[in-house]
């Protein structure tokens, strides 16, 4: 099918392009890019799109999206999500290897991105398991699980204490120029906490775990990229000791990157007050410096990309007292709203708002190293239309995920997508779609 999708703003941030364009789409890919109001020569459109004070951007990276298959599905499914993500302008999505059975063997992974595939959502890319059950002993077989289709090997949640292991590991990758993914938190520090080890957690009696829990892990992941020259992505940070380890080891030349979630750009340890089990997610919320060394650290680059870190937990699990609930909170739908809140928040430059779809497109799909997150002619037309101006209160009952636990519950944010294209397919149209489960719709 044949698209032109005129009177749009286009930004994106990969090719330092914004401004007014047209923008012609041919078998799924971006054929050219022109002026507004001109036209392409010898090109007939099937369908145009009218973006008249509309945003186009590049389809969102998402770097970290858990779809619960295989074998959780009673807390969401495969369909389920990948819809969701449409509608949060998501076109392509990585998720970590924490299903069950962990994705651990060849055999999964072509299972999960067949079925994934067979829904014509978003595109989804899996982690493999960095070691076998994710236990921290025996590695899993790298080279057989990329052929198979894992982008990366990851841990997940669950950090190495073995420190030969990671060793081992980080060589094997080096090896074959394999990405690690790892999320610093050590295996001791802090292991029975449940929040942010400061004032908050303290007048509310629970355990805490400490900023150094991120920091003694920098330290050991640091020196075995020194040693090993592995590429090394850094999930989810939270503290701003760990921001200014990750500037230094960058400013040294150190092969690593790194993304926050969605939730620390806003949130502190003060949402957690009334022991609210939504705001229940890891590494916990922390303090306010932490937030705006993560806020500065986005506007510098020292931060590569911001994730939506979506984990839908069900309400068996989550409405528990704060302690026992477990870790998880829904995301997809608000990933690119909570990024334009956010930019908003931090002043009215177009560098700023250029720099935080930024952090949703272009930096993620590098991190990847995939041709995806921008919009140059000959690139897979993966697109969103947004409404930048729209504000909406999150209401998580019209949520299309099955997951309904967000911290954001009530918020009012700015900006929504109106339409989704993956390799030039309109997968979401706010017009169109019949189910009423779009926020604001």
């Amino acid at each position: 099918m044949k698209l032109h999708i005129r009177n749009g703003r286009l930004l994106d941030p990969a090719n330092q392009m914004d401004a007014m364009k047209e923008i012609f789409i041919a078998d799924g890919k971006v054929l050219a890019i022109r002026d507004s109001q001109t036209l392409l020569p010898n090109f007939t459109a099937d369908r145009t799109i009218d973006a008249t004070r509309l945003m186009v951007l590049p389809g969102l990276v998402d770097l970290s999206a858990r779809l619960r298959e295989p074998g959780y599905e009673y807390k969401s499914m495969l369909e389920s999500e990948t819809r969701a993500a449409v509608r949060g302008g998501i076109t392509s999505l990585v998720c970590p290897p924490d299903t069950r059975p962990v994705l651990d063997e060849p055999g999964l992974v072509e299972m999960l991105k067949y079925r994934a595939k067979s829904f014509n959502q978003a595109h989804v890319y899996p982690l493999g398991a960095l070691t076998v059950g994710l236990r921290g002993e025996s590695l899993t077989e790298m080279t057989e699980l990329t052929e198979s289709g894992c982008i990366g090997f990851s841990q997940a949640n669950e950090p190495v204490s073995n420190t030969e292991t990671l060793l081992r590991a980080m060589l094997y990758a080096q090896t074959y120029d394999y990405c690690v993914w790892l999320m610093p938190r050590d295996a001791w520090l802090g292991r029975n906490g449940v929040a942010h080890a400061g004032l908050v957690a303290t007048q509310l009696g629970l355990a805490g775990i400490p900023p150094i829990a991120e920091t003694v892990a920098l330290h050991t992941i640091f020196e075995l990229a020194r040693y090993t020259g592995a590429r090394v992505h850094l999930c989810r940070l939270s503290t701003a000791r760990g921001i200014a380890l990750v500037r230094a080891a960058k400013k040294e030349g150190l092969p690593v990157t790194c993304d926050v979630s969605s939730a620390h750009i806003h949130l502190t340890e003060d949402d957690i007050d009334f022991f609210d089990s939504s705001a229940r997610i890891l590494p916990p919320l922390c303090a306010q410096e932490d937030r705006s060394a993560i806020a500065q650290a986005l506007l510098d680059g020292t931060v590569d990309a911001i994730c939506s870190d979506h984990t839908p937990v069900d309400d068996d699990e989550k409405l528990l007292p704060f302690g026992e609930a477990t870790p998880g909170a829904t995301a997809l739908e608000l990933l690119l709203p909570l990024t334009l809140t956010w930019s908003a928040a931090q002043g009215t430059d177009r560098h700023i708002l250029s720099k935080a779809v930024a952090c949703v497109t272009s930096g993620p799909a590098h991190i990847l190293r995939l041709p995806c997150g921008n919009l140059a002619p000959g690139t897979i037309a993966d697109i969103c239309l947004i409404d930048p101006a729209a504000t909406w209160q999150v209401d998580p009952a019209r949520f299309v995920s099955q997951g309904k636990h967000t911290p954001f519950r009530g918020k009012t944010l700015t900006g929504q997508v109106r339409m989704t294209l993956v390799e030039g397919r309109v997968t979401y149209d706010s017009q169109s779609n019949a189910t009423p489960s779009s926020p604001g719709n």
